[in-house]
């Protein structure tokens, strides 16, 4: 092994991420080594790790090498293992497009979510083609302190519990993940969205993501904050013919939700790279022990 491995820092509306460019999946990224790399004292710090990996290389993507070349190998700031980051993937994609691995216009990216269309747009926007919502049926609570509120379970490939609150502080500090019940509708921990209305068609929301705590953005959060709001509203695409644009702020910026007549979503935003250097090999070896 080189004494030294290459990483990036980005961000999709402040949500952050460690980039390691690791296209034959030689670097032995363990859940503690992720969590020292997420660290925000001891490490580089993020919500999280895209670990940039070509889909033939990974025995978890190998299957989808003959639709998408690169793999989205996402873990959470913790070190586990998560299915689908929506900012994550467009960080991601930008980072493929600066390093010039694929070129302005429409790319595919494999997650453990399925394979997901991108564009990348001139303006430096990315729209991410996000996928069908499901809606579990069966009443779910959120809770904080004494409060409670109905939540819609949403999955976007993740699970989300999403929320309708008067004022986004109900939300509390969100150190520790909200309370959900019943804990049997999300066996593995769920992402929780507070919603608060801003105008028509228009919302904003504060976020618990499970692995990592309150964060400045959620893509798929976002998304399932969208479905969730539209059916509040009376709104399916499926049923009207008709696409139904969500607007959602999150602490870190603004992305904006489209869920078509056939099912499929498609969120736009921002994406950035803030820096880029090396990791010393040596640290992150002795991390691991």
């Amino acid at each position: 092994m080189s004494t030294r491995i290459a990483f990036l820092k980005g961000h999709g509306t402040e949500n952050d991420f460690v980039i390691v460019p690791d296209p034959e999946n030689a670097v032995d990224l363990s859940p503690v080594a992720v969590a020292a790399l997420c660290d925000r004292r001891a490490g580089i710090g993020g919500d999280g790790l895209l670990h940039v990996v070509r889909s033939a290389a990974h025995p978890e993507a190998a299957e989808m090498a003959a639709e998408a070349e690169w793999f989205m190998d996402y873990r959470n700031g913790d070190g586990s293992v998560a299915e689908m980051c929506g900012n994550g993937v467009r960080v991601f994609a930008h980072y493929l497009q600066r390093a010039g691995h694929v070129a302005e216009g429409d790319i595919t990216i494999a997650t453990r979510a399925g394979v997901k269309s991108v564009h990348l747009a001139k303006n430096g926007d990315v729209t991410v083609g996000m996928g069908r919502a499901v809606l579990p049926a069966g009443d779910v609570t959120v809770s904080v302190g004494e409060h409670n509120w109905p939540a819609r379970n949403v999955n976007m490939g993740n699970p989300h519990a999403v929320a309708f609150v008067d004022d986004l502080g109900q939300a509390g500090t969100l150190f520790t993940p909200p309370p959900v019940t019943p804990a049997s509708a999300y066996p593995d921990g769920v992402n929780v969205e507070f919603v608060v209305d801003r105008g028509p068609r228009h919302v904003a929301l504060r976020v618990h993501e499970r692995g990592s705590g309150e964060t400045r953005s959620c893509g798929t959060g976002a998304c399932a904050v969208a479905v969730a709001t539209a059916r509040r509203d009376g709104a399916d695409p499926a049923v009207t013919g008709t696409p139904v644009t969500y607007t959602v702020d999150v602490p870190g910026g603004r992305l904006v939700i489209t869920e078509h007549p056939d099912g499929g979503i498609e969120m736009t935003g921002p994406a950035v790279i803030v820096a880029e250097g090396d990791i010393d090999a040596e640290w992150l070896a002795a991390v691991r022990l």
